[in-house]
């Protein structure tokens, strides 16, 4: 599958109006990607995409992401089977960050809970929400 050059100009028009995809990656190369639910907006995880990490999710329609601790790709659910099948990708005005509408198989979080964000910070304690 052909992907948009994220360095082209598009014909000169700001990134925050054209309708090209021309993701704007930050220093490191990465954009934020937060993942949702895709029926309930859940927020479910917040993790990052490098250029191969879009890519692959783009042509799999499985989530990919970048781990910065290992400093490699990885697909999440590869080795739990708890992946996340992408509805559709939401892009920022800037185009520096993404929002993935995903059907979770199975826990997003790898601590078994339906969500990363399992906890609520309530002075300086964390209580554990529902999940």
């Amino acid at each position: 599958m052909s992907h948009a050059d994220p360095g082209a100009d598009a014909a000169n028009e700001p990134r925050d109006q054209t309708l090209k995809f021309l993701p704007k990656f930050d220093s490191d190369g990465l954009l934020t990607a937060v993942v949702t639910h895709a029926q309930s907006g859940e927020v479910l995880m917040v993790a990052f995409m490098n250029r191969e990490a879009v890519e692959a999710t783009r042509d799999t329609g499985i989530a990919h992401f970048w781990s910065r601790s290992r400093q490699s790709l990885w697909r999440k659910g590869e080795t739990s089977g708890n992946e996340l099948r992408v509805v559709e990708i939401l892009v920022d005005c800037d185009q520096d960050a993404l929002v993935v509408r995903a059907e979770p198989v199975g826990p997003t979080c790898h601590t078994g809970a339906r969500s990363c964000f399992f906890r609520r910070l309530a002075g300086d304690t964390l209580v554990r929400v529902n999940s």
